[in-house]
């Protein structure tokens, strides 16, 4: 058995003629599987097709600009206070998944008021089925920049992120969360083509506040703390962010049971497709 893994991955896949990274590709991917995934879903309970690409534009701004702004105020804001300019370098790096996950909760109310005219919990109980995939995803662009890893430990699967100086063996913490998040989603597509939990407005929703978030709580007593004023806080900032999701998702799971199952159908197509072969003839 191995005593440790020695990690000295490159987080750039080319530099020319553009500079691609992992974590960008990782990013890209996930996005493109989980419009796919939504796209399935608004065809099979017959939801209008147009509505696929403003989603995405929504969720895709509301997910960097909430990531970024958390990172700014959550964790670092007496230095972007001081040079508010620099807010702007996003390729400097300085994400935050809290931040991240409040602005596609703005998105998706905002979309739901000027787009779909439906409850947002529609929209949250099947967009964050892909979510959970590309935060999978957006873990391991995490792990090949060799950031984000946890305190020293003796495990035979700690990894050595040489590329920081490192010399001793850390929890691959990345690879911890990535993991809890495939399986959510995992459970998550079960839920909801076997168990058809969307007839349970905010079930599916709820599991996944719960499974990320929960997670997300315990990995980090492992975790290295973001900002080196975490380091004497009982709960690190991450955990404190974390648990009103947490029990926001409870009460939505709970509520959900409390409440009458919906009697939905399935016409597999969209609601638009009929009026699209119809312009074409």
């Amino acid at each position: 058995m191995l005593s440790f893994i020695t990690w000295d991955a490159n987080p750039t896949i080319i530099s020319w003629p553009v500079t691609i990274r992992w974590y960008g590709l990782m990013f890209a991917i996930g996005f493109w599987i989980g419009f796919n995934i939504v796209a399935r879903m608004f065809r099979h309970e017959g939801a209008p097709e147009r509505w696929l690409g403003t989603l995405l534009l929504y969720v895709g701004v509301g997910t960097v600009v909430g990531a970024r702004l958390g990172h700014v105020f959550f964790y670092a804001w007496d230095y972007y206070s001081q040079h508010p300019v620099e807010i702007l370098y996003t390729w400097e790096g300085g994400l935050a998944s809290h931040g991240g996950a409040i602005g596609v909760i703005l998105a998706v109310i905002l979309f739901s008021i000027f787009v779909s005219k439906r409850s947002p919990m529609w929209t949250f109980d099947r967009l964050v089925i892909a979510i959970a995939l590309v935060g999978g995803l957006i873990r391991f662009g995490n792990l090949m920049n060799s950031e984000i890893y946890g305190h020293y430990t003796d495990m035979p699967w700690g990894f050595i992120f040489v590329r920081n100086g490192e010399t001793l063996p850390a929890h691959p913490t990345q690879i911890y969360e990535a993991l809890c998040y495939f399986a959510l989603f995992g459970l998550l597509m079960w839920m909801y083509w076997r168990k058809n939990a969307q007839e349970r407005p905010g079930l599916i929703f709820g599991t996944f506040l719960v499974g990320i978030f929960m997670p997300r709580f315990l990995i980090e007593y492992v975790k290295n703390v973001q900002e080196p004023w975490e380091a004497d806080m009982v709960l690190n900032m991450g955990q404190l962010l974390s648990i009103p999701f947490v029990l926001l998702g409870i009460f939505l799971i709970v509520r959900a049971y409390m409440r009458p199952r919906l009697a939905l159908t399935f016409p597999e197509r969209y609601a638009d497709e009929d009026e699209n072969k119809s312009k074409n003839k």
